[in-house]
């Protein structure tokens, strides 16, 4: 499930953003506004939901 606060990653192969992750900023009629933040540039996407799926965040990597 897919909330405002979630990680996403783009999965529709043919859109310039797949495979980058980001945050979910606000969900309005079927369209998901995404925040990709990467060192000096803040950018603020629209897809529609069908092209995301929720990253799990929970997982921690081993040291």
């Amino acid at each position: 499930m897919i909330f405002p606060g979630s990680v996403v990653r783009i999965t529709n192969v043919d859109d310039t953003y797949y495979g980058f992750q980001g945050l979910v900023q606000r969900i309005v009629d079927g369209k998901v506004a995404v925040l990709f933040e990467g060192g000096n540039w803040d950018k603020l996407i629209t897809f529609r939901m069908s092209d995301l799926e929720a990253v799990d965040t929970s997982k921690r990597r081993k040291k």
